[in-house]
């Protein structure tokens, strides 16, 4: 992508702008071309989540990967210039670097097996001398935070040598050192998010008594966009926090209050090693143990930020950092309505970059509870829609109509609505209409109708029913998706099973049978 071919005025702006104009947009060349800018770690979860905003401030950007079909999967593919190779392969790493403005080095190998900081060193190594080599005017790093003179976990080690070996390059670096980053789809992040949710009460390690600073993600993105505007030569490493420094303990407490759970009970206990306890987080959670030890493990050290150094450097974000309970509310704020609608692995651009992402892990974000039925069917798609259209009410909901009407008698003895507000009318569906214990929440007149459950239950429910049209008739699709609050919720969703096989197998046969004999008649 040329100079001349580069639009300033990019398609990935966003909706939640991070900072000031000046701090953030790309400052042109004296020949006007637009810095360009190399991204390592592309893929991962803040490379993610920086690229498009590197887009949207003016910012040539090319990335390298080990392969381009996992690019070409994203949204902004064909915005990004790609280079497949390995950041361990010089030729690859030359290629890349051509002439590069900056390099933003985001790459970690945890997941690579017992040796990654053998493997790590190597990478730095190579991006050091290949940087030099091609004359890379700045390298952007984003480390760990951790504390000084103490014997570090085998990750925080890593992640310091990995610094250390780019600042002493030829190359001016920049290392910034983050703690905890609180986003969906951030491993350390998902790890209190299910370790909350599952457990009311957790004996844990004694770390958890450890004081830790963490940031948004959000934040993380801003002092990486603004590391890229500040002084030529600037080389030296900076702590970057968040406003509020409590225990580990309190931390999940904090997530427990934005999540509408009781509060936890935490026992710390000093038998519990980080080994076990990387085991234990590996049963309670879906984050993969290969990623979880190395984080546990390096949660032995309390990791606050240990100067204001970083003011010098770049700015406070205009409207100040993200306290950890709001960090926590925008991680949990969107994902409801993407997971709702497309389980969010979809071709949209994150709003904010605490949103889910298309790049992200499948083991990120909240637990999901889904029942999934697709029936084809010889009644056209107007014949179906008109089925689905009439459902609740005096209807009914085509099955099981004695365990429907229990669940409504229950609902009702528990303090909910029960199952006897009907509906409006049997003239269409229109979005806030009741029906029964239902809410319409979404209409696609003709093919879609999603519902959100109003009755008392521990967590979130929906129920969406569509049809799209064939060349032999049309496919009927119906989704029952359930976020659950907690241990309960997941105890109910497990209770419901057995029902959920009568009334959902039953409600397919019967509507599309309803479909068939209206085409007959």
């Amino acid at each position: 992508m040329s100079a001349s071919e580069h639009d300033s005025t990019s398609k990935f702006a966003v909706s939640t702008p991070l900072g000031s104009e000046e701090t953030l947009r790309a400052q042109p060349h004296p020949d006007g071309s637009f810095p360009l800018v190399l991204i390592l770690g592309a893929t991962g979860y803040i490379g993610g989540r920086l690229v498009p905003r590197l887009l949207a401030g003016g910012y040539r950007v090319r990335v390298l990967s080990r392969s381009s079909g996992r690019i070409q999967a994203l949204p902004w593919a064909d915005d990004v210039e790609t280079v497949e190779g390995d950041a361990a392969d010089p030729e690859a790493m030359d290629l890349a670097m051509r002439d590069v403005d900056i390099v933003y080095y985001l790459v970690h190998s945890m997941t690579s097996g017992h040796d990654y900081g053998k493997l790590d060193r190597a990478i730095a190594i190579n991006v050091a001398l290949r940087a030099a080599e091609q004359q890379v005017g700045r390298i952007i790093y984003l480390g760990g935070l951790h504390p000084d003179g103490v014997e570090l976990s085998p990750h925080l080690a890593s992640r310091k040598e990995v610094g250390d070996i780019l600042l002493a390059s030829a190359t001016p670096t920049i290392v910034l050192q983050a703690g905890v980053v609180i986003g969906a789809g951030s491993a350390s992040f998902e790890m209190i998010r299910h370790l909350t949710e599952v457990l009311p009460y957790m004996p844990a390690p004694k770390w958890v008594r450890n004081y830790i600073q963490p940031i948004a993600v959000r934040d993380v993105v801003y002092y990486l966009l603004g590391a890229a505007r500040s002084e030529p030569g600037a080389n030296g490493t900076y702590d970057i926090g968040g406003p509020d420094v409590f225990r580990y303990s309190k931390m999940m407490n904090g997530y427990a209050y934005v999540a509408g759970l009781p509060r936890r009970h935490i026992a710390a206990l000093p038998v519990l090693t980080p080994g076990l306890a990387s085991h234990w987080v590996g049963l309670v959670t879906p984050v993969p143990r290969q990623i979880a030890r190395p984080l546990v493990e390096s949660l032995v050290h309390t990791c606050v930020v240990k100067d204001d150094a970083i003011d010098g450097l770049v700015p406070p974000p205009p409207g100040g950092l993200t306290g950890y309970l709001e960090a926590v509310r925008w991680a949990l704020g969107r994902m409801e309505i993407d997971q709702v609608e497309t389980s969010w692995v979809d071709a949209r651009v994150a709003d904010a970059p605490s949103d889910p992402m298309p790049s992200d892990p499948d083991w990120a974000g909240r637990t999901v509870f889904q029942d999934e039925r697709t029936r084809a069917t010889t009644a056209d798609s107007t014949s179906v829609w008109k089925v689905i259209s009439q459902i609740g009410g005096a209807t009914g909901w085509y099955s099981a109509s004695v365990l429907w009407a229990s669940r409504g008698l229950i609902d009702r003895l528990s303090g909910g609505i029960g199952s006897q507000r009907g509906r409006r009318g049997y003239d269409g569906l229109r979005v806030g209409d009741a029906i029964d214990v239902w809410r319409v929440e979404h209409v696609e007149p003709g093919r879609l109708v999603r519902l959100r459950a109003e009755m008392r239950v521990p967590g979130s429910a929906w129920l969406e029913l569509s049809v799209d049209p064939t060349d032999e008739g049309s496919d009927y699709r119906q989704r029952a998706v359930f976020f659950p609050r907690g241990l309960t919720g997941r105890l109910y969703w497990l209770s419901m099973l057995p029902f959920h096989g009568l009334i959902f197998s039953g409600m397919v046969n019967r509507i599309v049978a309803e479909a068939e004999t209206d085409v007959e008649d």
